[in-house]
């Protein structure tokens, strides 16, 4: 009968660290790619040039498509590791626009961000830019938690260790003790 116990208390743990899994790893990055890829500049003023960059010795080895709304699809062919694009003149100031990467059915993305304005003479207006900070790894072994999830999962596995030891030495008058 003791063996039962053990194992319906070990099942117990088990499924409460299976449970809280799924928090942790619906955090992750959907744009992983095998190559690395940029936008340079990553702010740009509407009308501007940007470079795209391919690296090509991390896995892109066909054409790779790089296609935003703000400007036109491009091509990187195989052998070339770079083009240019030309944002478009009616992208709106301040605002931030995807760029997608593909290459060998792999996707992946940044952002660019549009930088000022025009007046209505043609005058550029400055338009102060928000530091964000760099869009790197997460890193770390709490980042992207707050900490209320935290406690809610500390929450959770001590309850589960404090059941399996419970269970694991709790004794009816059948065990004879």
């Amino acid at each position: 009968m003791r063996a039962i116990r053990v194992a319906s208390a070990a099942l117990l743990g088990v499924t409460a660290l299976t449970l809280t899994a799924p928090a942790a790893l619906a955090k992750g990055d959907d744009y992983i790619t095998p190559f690395g890829f940029s936008v340079l500049p990553s702010t740009i003023a509407a009308g501007g040039q940007v470079i795209l960059r391919i690296d090509r010795d991390g896995g892109c080895e066909g054409p790779a498509t790089v296609t935003s709304a703000v400007f036109d699809t491009v091509t990187i062919h195989p052998g070339h590791s770079q083009a240019t694009a030309v944002v478009d003149w009616d992208a709106k100031p301040g605002a931030m626009y995807k760029v997608t990467f593909t290459c060998d059915n792999v996707s992946g993305s940044t952002d660019l961000t549009i930088a000022g304005g025009r007046t209505p003479t043609g005058h550029p207006i400055p338009h102060p830019l928000t530091p964000r900070g760099v869009h790197a790894g997460e890193g770390g072994s709490f980042a992207g938690f707050d900490l209320k999830e935290i406690g809610l999962g500390a929450a959770l596995i001590a309850g589960a260790i404090g059941a399996a030891y419970h269970l694991s030495r709790k004794r009816t008058s059948e065990d004879g003790g």
